[in-house]
């Protein structure tokens, strides 16, 4: 099996991305068993100086000097369970000393096996406002929407002030679940929980929208990767 390096930004993400390759591998492989994993993380606060200074070559190499040292650890492909830090991966992937899965990609292939036409998008103020989902579902035909301003500020606060420290609160829950309805009312299908810690708030059971879940969606990936190729 290929082995599998994930390039961590936040913890929560993470960690959810990795318990769920550890799941996924033993649903495919059979009880306890999951390909090789290496895990490489600066701090959520590095990237955050850079991210915040819209400094994108900044976030490109702490990535790459992640890929670097998973690379030297064995790793044979990268993932990122960190949707907002891609924004910099068309300065990675070129320059990287493995191949990439890109967690949008992911979602949209996910979207349109399942015949989704309009997506409503949440995560960070700059995954909502940036290119990544935009680029990766118009390349695959879809939609998508995202919340009003003041919204995607409130939304954004949520993540950066509970989420990523693993703070999850029933009011948080509330406003999450009364965007998503409005988002279903504009005429989505479906909503991409596209900040890794999102789902850890959002289950499907409490979503007014069927969920597409990026963390698992791109562990679940990186396994198939691992055990197919």
């Amino acid at each position: 099996m290929l082995r599998i390096g994930i390039v961590a930004c936040s913890t929560e993400g993470a960690a959810l991305c990795y318990r769920m390759i550890s799941l996924e591998g033993a649903e495919r492989l059979g009880k306890h068993q999951h390909p090789e994993v290496s895990l490489h993380s600066f701090s959520l606060a590095e990237y955050m100086q850079s991210i915040a200074a819209g400094d994108w070559a900044g976030v490109a190499e702490l990535m790459l000097a992640s890929a670097d040292k998973l690379a030297r650890a064995g790793a044979d492909f990268l993932i990122c369970p960190d949707n907002t830090i891609h924004q910099a991966f068309d300065l990675v992937e070129h320059r990287s000393p493995r191949p990439w899965l890109h967690i949008a990609r992911e979602v949209s292939a996910e979207a349109t096996r399942q015949g989704f036409k309009r997506l409503a998008v949440l995560g960070t103020r700059y995954l909502m406002e940036g290119p990544v989902y935009r680029e990766a579902l118009e390349a695959a035909g879809i939609e998508h929407r995202v919340p009003g301003a003041e919204q995607r500020e409130r939304i954004d606060r949520i993540i950066f002030d509970e989420l990523v420290s693993a703070q999850f609160l029933p009011r948080s829950l509330a406003y999450y679940v009364e965007v998503i309805r409005g988002l279903k009312d504009r005429g989505c299908d479906a909503v991409v929980l596209g900040c890794t810690e999102i789902p850890l708030l959002v289950t499907g059971e409490a979503s007014p929208l069927p969920t597409l879940d990026s963390t698992r969606l791109l562990a679940r990936a990186a396994v198939r990767k691992a055990v197919e190729d």
